[in-house]
């Protein structure tokens, strides 16, 4: 079991990706907390404890530092330490640049960008204090490549694969890690939705000539947030099946 006895939050954690890894890392032995702001989390929470694993539901939003600071103390009061972080919550509002209004600009930025800051921000320190910590962070295929349509989301993930580079460099020396994932096209509730020829089309440029599933991305992020990764930090690992 490669997160036995870790404490792990997740962001996002009620559906999709990050339902996959919440489950596969109490699998391998960790609590895992998921924050979320739907209240699906608590019935992934429940299934999770239904099959044996340790897990816990906390409605935060990562866009408001008092609940996050709130949730970070009722973990610590209980578990002593917050050993593994994913920073896996996220939002869309795609538009051309010319159409993007400035709330679908900012509210994108708030989510996946600053969500990101407010979360580590506050549970790093005990990290440091325990010299220990395992941080990933979910980025995209598209903030390497650009993506029409999606000015801001490009932005936060682009800025999310800086952002760990910055902090491997700071936070190396208590022997915490801080790495990203960049998903390629998986499949879940929000691709469900487009339509089946665009899906199709974009399947087709793919090397791997599939989509990627939510266990392909929960695998990696269990990767980065175990100790067999402990030599890599300030890393993007793409998870795209072949794609550029």
């Amino acid at each position: 079991m490669r997160l036995k006895d870790r404490i792990a939050i997740i962001t996002g954690g009620a559906r999709g990706i990050g339902k996959a890894a919440a489950e596969l890392f109490a699998k391998e032995g960790a609590t895992v907390i998921i924050w979320d702001l739907l209240e699906q989390g608590q019935e992934t929470a429940d299934e999770i404890i239904k099959n044996g694993g340790k897990a816990a539901f906390m409605k935060v939003a990562v866009t408001d530092p008092a609940a996050i600071k709130i949730a970070v103390d009722e973990i610590i009061a209980k578990y002593s330490r917050i050993d593994i972080l994913i920073n896996n919550a996220g939002i869309t509002r795609d538009r051309s640049f010319l159409k993007m209004s400035q709330d679908e600009w900012q509210s994108v930025i708030d989510v996946n960008l600053t969500g990101v800051f407010n979360c580590t921000k506050e549970v790093v320190p005990y990290m440091v204090e325990h010299k220990y910590g395992k941080i990933v962070c979910t980025s995209s295929i598209v903030g390497i490549t650009g993506n029409f349509g999606q000015t801001n989301y490009v932005a936060t993930k682009a800025g999310i694969i800086g952002m760990v580079k910055t902090w491997a460099k700071e936070f190396a020396k208590h022997n915490i890690t801080a790495n990203a994932v960049a998903p390629g096209f998986i499949k879940t509730e929000m691709t469900d939705l487009m339509p089946e020829e665009v899906r199709n089309k974009i399947v087709s440029e793919i090397p791997a000539k599939r989509m990627g599933t939510t266990e392909d991305i929960a695998n990696a992020y269990l990767f980065l947030a175990s100790d067999e990764s402990s030599y890599i930090n300030g890393h993007c690992i793409s998870v795209n099946g072949g794609a550029a």
